[in-house]
């Protein structure tokens, strides 16, 4: 999962998630992450997501945006990356995972250490009688 902190503006401290790709930022009613700040363009930014690069972050032509301060036109985002876009901040984050029980695997492999155990005792006690 994906998310976007806005960290400065009218929307300041609240998180967005990106849930598919292409992800579309900009002023625009169709944009997926709707952004009302002064420089802001109608379709300004591009969030895609590449198997062999990651996720790439692209800008619309003539749109300005920067991320951790230097200028771009297209570039691979990392955890934590912040991306200015006219009079706005805000953050990149990856979202956190989150892990899936094991009680059910963890009681079969007891269970399996038990019967292992108990087939040992029971072929010890065959084999001394």
């Amino acid at each position: 999962m994906i998310q976007f902190k806005i960290l400065s503006g009218k929307m300041a401290g609240t998180e967005l998630v990106a849930r598919h790709f292409p992800f579309q930022i900009g002023r625009s009613a169709t944009a997926d992450l709707r952004l009302e700040e002064e420089g802001v363009w109608d379709q300004h930014l591009e969030l895609m997501f590449e198997p062999t690069a990651g996720f790439v972050l692209t800008t619309k032509p003539n749109a300005l945006a920067s991320i951790n301060g230097q200028p771009f036109q297209e570039a691979v985002l990392r955890n934590g990356d912040a991306i200015e876009i006219g009079a706005l901040k805000m953050r990149f984050w990856l979202g956190e995972t989150r892990q899936g029980t094991l009680r059910i695997r963890e009681g079969l492999i007891w269970a399996g250490l038990v019967i292992i155990t108990a087939a040992q005792f029971g072929l010890v006690y065959w084999l001394l009688n």
